[in-house]
């Protein structure tokens, strides 16, 4: 599946406006989300197997709360992330550097903190930092973890890295005069060897036009995930892997 094709199969009209699940199986790793949730407490587990026997798991506890915005909940796309590299740790385990952008809660980085990356940036907007920086202290990750402001198409700040090992990306297409934006940072912030991950839940036909954009600087491919990619087809995931055209430093 194209992620940038599949506009008559997925419309605008689909909702994330019911209660969450809160552990992750083959069921459940699209759970449905609250419409309306203010300062709360949730508790998330990823496993890399449907089975309890000889499998991974990583919890993150998680404060949420809407009202400085849609990026303080937990969205289906960060869900699906985070499972995925909970179930291919070696994506993150002793990298580096390790960045999520337009982190929310920060739950993708946590995860991925929990997994071995050596130092994690979870970066958003000013307004968010506040419900990022309570997770990271309620999950006891301040050693490797860092959060930081970043808004997307502006100049990458000094303090944050360049050029990232990882940069992990997930429900980041919502806002279209954003699409420019975050396809510049992503840009700025990585290199042909830069590992980048990319999910995304399509709501809307505008969405096509940040592919778009997307494509004039980096290739895309669906990531074949079996055997969760008909659930993924079926609520409209796409999990991607981007890579830089033409530059390597």
């Amino acid at each position: 599946m194209n992620a940038a094709d599949d506009d008559d199969k997925h419309d605008s009209n689909d909702s994330d406006n019911v209660d969450i699940t809160k552990s992750s199986s083959s069921a459940s790793l699209i759970p449905p989300q609250i419409a309306s949730i203010i300062d709360q407490t949730d508790q998330f587990t990823f496993s890399d197997s449907d089975s309890t026997t000889d499998s991974r798991s990583v919890t993150v506890r998680l404060h949420v709360d809407a009202s400085p915005g849609c990026g303080g909940i937990a969205w289906p796309a960060g869900r699906v992330l985070s499972e995925y590299i909970v179930r291919h740790p070696d994506l993150v385990s002793g990298r580096e550097i390790v960045l999520e952008l337009g982190s929310g809660t920060g739950l993708v980085g946590l995860v991925a903190a929990q997994l071995g990356a050596k130092t994690v940036w979870i970066t958003d907007q000013q307004v968010l930092l506040p419900i990022m920086n309570k997770n990271v202290e309620m999950n006891s990750l301040g050693d490797n973890v860092k959060v930081a402001e970043l808004n997307w198409g502006e100049a990458v700040p000094e303090y944050l890295p360049t050029r990232p090992d990882v940069i992990l990306a997930a429900d980041c297409v919502y806002f279209e005069p954003a699409f420019p934006l975050l396809v510049q940072t992503l840009s700025d912030l990585s290199d042909s060897r830069t590992e980048i991950l990319f999910c995304y839940k399509k709501r809307r036909k505008a969405d096509k036009r940040f592919f778009t954009m997307l494509k004039k600087k980096f290739k895309y491919v669906e990531i074949p995930d079996e055997p969760y990619s008909d659930v993924y087809t079926r609520e409209a995931i796409s999990l991607l892997r981007l890579t830089k055209i033409g530059t390597s430093n």
